[in-house]
């Protein structure tokens, strides 16, 4: 039996939408019925196996003439050994050889459904849009906010710690511990411990001033949005292993940061993001809200 050894052609960095592909792999996705189904290409943003930030997408698979819905998208991954393996089960790195790093579509099919029937059909991908451009407004919010960040701490250090694109103490590359999006929101937290002391961070003034740096965040977003700056995906190459970049034109200077998710066309796009800390003495919590124009 043939399994697939090519990674699939992504085609979300470019905001596509839609396709025609051909199905390469099908399987049952668990015990309720769902498929899980592999693509040559796809418009599917997939969550991450290994920062899982960003959501998989939604949407609808048409395959001989029925549309099906597909409730999720996730990563896998095929060995050289033709072994199939989902999320975090994957044993190896993008950049290995002889693995194949597929999109994978949960989709509603009925429980006979053979999966070995399904390979080489062709299938009509659509993604839910407007879903994507809710996640896409939390993703670029998240990017932004983190950035106003650290610039607005970049006082606040007493060592010199690696900078960001713009120059900045990267605190959020130093202090982050996950980032969570939802359509229209990103939840980032922040340890704030012993480590970050000693990184050189006044950990103990930035608790004391955290108001007025919240205000000065949110200030600073709002002149980037005003700015309406574009915003684009760079990527090394068509495939899902491939590297991307987000990048923006911002009043600090051209913003790039390695990210695989979904982004807004432009700053113009949003409203506004409204951004809200909560912290402790070991963990900042940061809330972005992002409302599109």
């Amino acid at each position: 039996m043939s399994f697939p050894t090519e990674s699939t052609v992504v085609l979300f960095p470019q905001g596509v939408g839609e396709c025609e592909a051909r199905i390469v792999l099908a399987e049952p996705a668990g015990d309720d019925g769902a498929l899980l189904v592999a693509t040559d290409r796809t418009p599917f943003h997939p969550i991450d196996h290994t920062w899982p930030d960003q959501p998989g997408d939604r949407g609808t698979a048409t395959v001989r003439e029925t549309e099906h819905t597909v409730v999720d998208a996730i990563t896998m991954a095929v060995g050289p050994d033709g072994s199939v393996h989902r999320g975090e089960a994957i044993p190896a790195r993008r950049t290995d050889p002889g693995w194949a790093f597929l999109v994978g579509h949960v989709v509603e099919m009925a429980a006979d459904t053979p999966p070995a029937a399904l390979v080489g059909n062709a299938v009509t991908l659509k993604v839910d849009t407007a879903r994507r451009a809710s996640l896409s407004a939390a993703h670029t919010g998240a990017h932004l906010m983190s950035l106003a960040l650290n610039m607005e701490l970049r006082d606040l250090w007493r060592k010199s710690p690696r900078v960001d694109c713009l120059g900045h103490p990267d605190f959020d590359q130093l202090a982050i511990t996950t980032s969570r999006m939802s359509p229209g929101q990103s939840v980032d937290r922040y340890r704030l411990g012993k480590s970050l002391r000693k990184a050189g961070l006044e950990v103990a003034v930035f608790l004391e001033r955290i108001d007025s740096v919240q205000e000065a965040v949110t200030a600073r977003l709002a002149e980037w949005i005003a700015a309406g700056g574009c915003s684009v995906i760079e990527t090394e190459g068509p495939g899902l292993t491939a590297r991307r970049w987000w990048t923006c034109e911002l009043p600090a200077g051209r913003a790039r940061i390695p990210c695989g998710g979904t982004h807004l066309g432009g700053l113009g796009e949003l409203s506004s993001l409204d951004v809200r800390f909560e912290a402790g003495e070991r963990e900042l919590v940061v809330y972005t809200t992002a409302k599109q124009a």
